[in-house]
């Protein structure tokens, strides 16, 4: 079976940094009067997530366990004044029509630009009844002056 792999990759980089990327923005920023719930939009049950802080590895049966999952991300943010992420670098990866993974590293900052967080992540993704879900995530925290803005070193830092 034939497809257009680059069409996937840019419908799969519209969703994923110009719609959920700035919708997870807005909300963890306050800008966007949103309870947590939003996430069911993106992030589909089961879920398997890995992080490294606090050390997590696990799936997520039940929406509920996904909301939580993001609250907590969302008030580390807010109690260290989050406003906005930078991508220092980004890549994405079709399998096939229905399926891509996105490997990023999240800069999370404060209002002045200074750095809360900072986690190189990847993201399974699979496409639904027409509809992407993020399915797996897999994240490490990382150091700039470690990674230097490479997605390959920021995971070579935990080895």
């Amino acid at each position: 079976m034939s497809f257009d792999r680059a069409a996937i990759e840019e419908e799969v980089r519209h969703w994923f940094f110009d719609v959920y990327f700035n919708h997870w923005v807005e909300v963890g920023a306050g800008i966007r009067k949103e309870g947590p719930e939003f996430i069911l939009q993106y992030w589909g049950t089961p879920m398997f997530v890995t992080a490294t802080e606090p050390m997590i590895s696990g799936w997520m049966m039940e929406g509920q366990q996904i909301v939580d999952f993001l609250s907590m991300q969302h008030e580390a943010l807010v109690a260290g004044g989050y406003s906005h992420t930078e991508i220092p670098e980004q890549k994405i990866f079709v399998y096939n029509p229905n399926g891509a993974s996105i490997e990023v590293i999240w800069s999370r900052q404060a209002a002045d630009n200074t750095e809360i967080q900072r986690w190189v992540v990847h993201f399974e993704c699979v496409r639904v009844d027409g509809v992407w879900k993020v399915v797996g995530i897999q994240s490490s925290k990382t150091e700039k002056a470690m990674d230097k803005n490479s997605i390959d070193a920021a995971w070579r830092q935990g080895a």
